[in-house]
């Protein structure tokens, strides 16, 4: 073997092993970026699942809001007259359309705030939410059939046979979140005794009765209620505040 083939065959084996050493470092680091990848993912799943669940769930529930009201505002008829006296007939269906369109932002609005609240959900949680949206979905139903026949008693019935539902729905899902959280948490602190809650329930069960009797009385009692809650009710807000400074 000459002197060039002697230096050209250790060049080669030289490149060879070089080439061996620099694959197995590759290998090495990427074994090691990768064992530390999959720590780095196991530590953090657990927080970001949770998040994600309860904003997925928060979206659905805000996209049913928003068609909730969109449909409740179709049922205001466009008049064909130009004069002013083409909107009298419709008086009595834009008093409950504005009537309803308060009671989805009082749900909407404690909806989001519990929700805010909340780090935790499970399949219960998840059926109770439904289970709210289904009464609220039956909103514009009631709402133009009360409107349309002018506050008539088994109209009127109705629609605060839906409020009372819905009430109940509501209080169902705060439950099954306080539950969650345990009874030492913040939450629990923070709705105390319910009372708003509790009173709605007696004030909607007994303007169901009234509806039958006196229907215009029934109308005040759905009103006095939704100004009731709409009233600031800060505590929720506070668990929140107290969360991120924690």
């Amino acid at each position: 073997m000459t002197v060039r083939a002697k230096r050209f065959a250790h060049a080669s084996r030289a490149f060879i092993w070089h080439a061996h050493a620099v694959e197995f470092d590759l290998s090495t680091n990427t074994r090691i970026l990768r064992q530390r990848a999959f720590a780095l993912l196991k530590s953090v799943p657990i927080a970001r699942n949770k998040q994600m669940e309860t904003t997925r769930l928060e979206a659905f529930s805000d996209g049913v809001f928003a068609i909730i009201i969109t449909i409740m505002v179709l049922e205001l008829k466009v008049p064909h007259s130009p004069d002013l006296g083409a909107l009298r007939p419709l008086l009595p269906t834009f008093l409950t359309y504005v009537l309803s369109f308060v009671y989805v932002g009082i749900y909407w609005n404690n909806h989001h705030h519990l929700l805010r609240v909340c780090h935790r959900i499970d399949s219960g949680i998840m059926w109770a939410n439904l289970h709210l949206l289904f009464w609220l979905s039956l909103f514009p139903f009631v709402t133009g059939w009360m409107g349309e026949n002018h506050f008539h008693p088994l109209p009127s019935a109705l629609y605060g046979a839906v409020l009372f539902m819905g009430a109940i729905a509501y209080y169902i899902l705060q439950r099954l979140i306080v539950a969650a959280h345990g009874p030492d948490s913040r939450l629990v602190q923070a709705i105390g005794s319910d009372w708003k809650g509790k009173l709605s329930l007696v004030l909607y069960a007994s303007a169901v009765g009234i509806s039958f009797v006196r229907p215009w009385i029934a109308g005040c009692i759905y009103l006095a209620v939704a100004l009731i809650w709409l009233v600031p009710d800060r505590r929720l807000s506070r668990v929140v505040v107290a969360r991120k400074v924690d």
